[in-house]
């Protein structure tokens, strides 16, 4: 079945409260592909990645999948256009050129859908058992449009697990347009470009939720998360209770949360109601490293519920888009400890919300960075600080 998008969802912080449910448990049907001479499994147009995947996951010695110029999307609905889990771990898939894997296919989508023309859930899921040897690189990621299924269909993108904590809920299905990282999975994301996807309710770019299997990080490094939007939390990336990355050199820009009602908390107490949330959202319990990453014109920059988490030599600045529906003025930085914060640059409408950062070991009225078309910041103050697209 599909979940109407005009339905409020009552939550609770980090709680799933819709069930998930699986109509076909028989295993998937996908040709075998052959790898290369050089060992590799090559794929181009009109053909299929998650076959090369399957193939490569069975394969002890030849690992890597490279993807060739060209956009790949879905042929039929489903609740991702690929996906990795336990079996799949040590996979390598990378990109080729100029490589686009959209959620969207207006061939089959429903025209008079909200959702249209996205017809699958994620881009790209990581499951439960993926470990950080699992690697993504090099792809344009976009075209999630709240497109919601809670059917399995011919493959199962997440086994059915014992363990409660992985039960299959609202979360799973519904965050994390661009990519969904879900259970013991610490992949690693690299030189992605995530754009123009929707969620609702949260993580339109990425929703991580280790639900509290977070001894390691998922790493994103390289990154460019640019348009993403969601309904409430973290348009761009949503650190899910209990769940932990590692972001390094990405830049944030024009993704903007809080599009409409907050439901997340429950109606007497809504998540973040009066300045809203950023293009970052760390919620309580979880744990973050942001490492010379560039914030700029988002629907503020981060928020972070959690404790002794890291920001250091990154830039917020302006992060004060409109098209947010909270009350309150934007922010640079809302965090709830700001005691590991160190040379960062913030400048805007309000850079510390909660007055938690060092001023000594910052600078929270910065000058104009003075960017470039690349969002290399091109004053001298600001030459060791922030992303640079030449890390790539």
């Amino acid at each position: 079945m599909k979940l109407s998008t005009n339905v409020v969802f009552q939550c609770s912080l980090g709680l799933a409260l819709l069930a998930g449910c699986s109509d076909d448990t028989s295993p998937p049907r996908f040709s075998a592909v052959a790898p290369g001479n050089d060992g590799v499994y090559h794929i181009h147009p009109g053909e299929n990645i998650q076959s090369a995947i399957e193939s490569a996951a069975k394969d002890p010695v030849n690992k890597t999948v490279r993807v060739h110029a060209g956009t790949y999307r879905p042929s039929s609905e489903g609740q991702a256009l690929i996906w990795f889990n336990r079996k799949h771990d040590g996979v390598v898939l990378e990109a080729e050129g100029d490589v686009v894997l959209t959620a969207a296919n207006k061939e089959i989508a429903d025209k008079s859908a909200k959702s249209y023309p996205a017809v699958v859930n994620h881009v790209i899921f990581f499951g439960d058992g993926v470990t950080e040897k699992t690697i993504i690189r090099g792809f344009k990621v976009t075209g999630a449009n709240n497109f919601v299924v809670t059917t399995e269909g011919p493959a199962s993108i997440e086994p059915d697990s014992r363990i409660p904590a992985l039960e299959k809920g609202l979360f799973f299905y519904a965050d994390g347009g661009g990519i969904k990282v879900f259970g013991r999975s610490y992949p690693t994301i690299l030189n992605m470009e995530i754009s123009d996807n929707y969620t609702s309710p949260c993580g339109g770019g990425i929703s991580i939720e280790q639900v509290g299997f977070n001894t390691h990080p998922v790493t994103i490094r390289n990154c460019i998360f640019r348009n993403n939007r969601c309904q409430i939390t973290g348009s761009a990336v949503d650190v899910l209770v209990g769940s932990s990355a590692k972001i390094s050199n990405c830049l944030f820009t024009g993704n903007v949360s809080n599009t409409g009602v907050n439901y997340i908390g429950g109606s007497d107490n809504p998540y973040n109601e009066e300045h809203g949330c950023g293009a970052l959202t760390v919620f309580p319990n979880s744990r973050v490293t942001v490492d010379r990453c560039t914030f700029t014109d988002n629907w503020n920059g981060a928020d972070d519920k959690g404790t002794e988490n890291t920001y250091i030599n990154s830039i917020f600045w302006m992060n004060t888009r409109k098209g947010g529906i909270s009350r309150e003025d934007r922010y640079e930085l809302d965090l709830l400890d700001g005691s590991n914060v160190r040379g960062c640059f913030l400048g805007g409408s309000t850079s510390d919300l909660r007055g938690t950062i060092d001023s000594s070991a910052n600078t929270l009225d910065a000058s104009d960075p003075d960017f470039d078309d690349l969002f290399v910041p091109q004053s001298v103050e600001y030459s060791d600080v922030g992303y640079r697209p030449d890390s790539l």
